[in-house]
């Protein structure tokens, strides 16, 4: 099996990082990224859409079908955000994009970032993480071929990469710390993307990865 995959922000750093692995591993055929601004990358694999509405892909639906692979990287912090917004910008818009991929590729993997700590209950007090269980449960039920949970929590960064964010430069060099005291909670991004690249050619059972699983299914 030869991968074809969509990738959502690849402007952010843990679409930059799982971008990096694909592009890299020689089981990805082909990469598609979607952005609302360019990622500023040339490869022979890439190609980009620069597309600001995600509610609405009707104009670049003729370019969506044909992946066998969803990685969807976007998303934003709830800080700030009012219970509604974070919903709209979180629940709504992933299902919408989702929903529009499911109809042109049915047999297409989808894996979905949400994070460590993720209700899916939907009923715990801590807003982002209701909407997030929100979130995978419904993504559970579309008819993919398969749908994959990321939940990482801390993410260390990959060398070298243009989008890692300010505040987790501050800790890269307390990684083996943190791995050895925390290690449920701890990933890297390298094994993120070779995690999801992972999954999508062996279709494991188990729909839902925290770090650990996560670290596992990058081997």
């Amino acid at each position: 099996m030869k991968i074809k995959t969509i990738i959502t922000g690849s402007t952010g750093m843990v679409g930059e990082g799982v971008l990096h692995e694909c592009l890299k591993h020689t089981d990805v055929e082909s990469v598609l990224v979607i952005n609302r601004n360019p990622c500023g990358l040339t490869h022979h694999k890439l190609k980009e859409i620069v597309h600001k509405n995600f509610f609405d892909l009707s104009q670049i639906e003729n370019q969506l079908s044909g992946y066998n692979a969803c990685y969807f990287c976007a998303g934003v912090t709830s800080v700030g955000k009012k219970e509604d917004e974070y919903r709209h910008i979180t629940f709504d818009l992933t299902m919408s994009f989702a929903k529009t991929l499911q109809r042109l590729n049915p047999e297409m993997i989808f894996t979905y970032v949400s994070g460590v700590g993720t209700d899916s209950t939907e009923k715990g007090k801590s807003m982002w993480a209701r909407i997030k269980g929100k979130t995978e449960n419904d993504l559970l039920k579309l008819p993919f071929k398969a749908a994959y949970m990321f939940r990482p929590g801390y993410i260390q960064p990959t060398k070298g990469l243009a989008n890692t964010y300010k505040i987790y430069k501050v800790f890269i060099p307390l990684y083996p710390i943190f791995k050895k005291l925390f290690p449920k909670y701890v990933v890297t991004l390298e094994e993120v993307g070779k995690a999801m690249i992972n999954v999508t050619l062996d279709c494991p059972e188990k729909k839902i990865l925290e770090c650990v699983d996560i670290r596992m299914a990058a081997l």
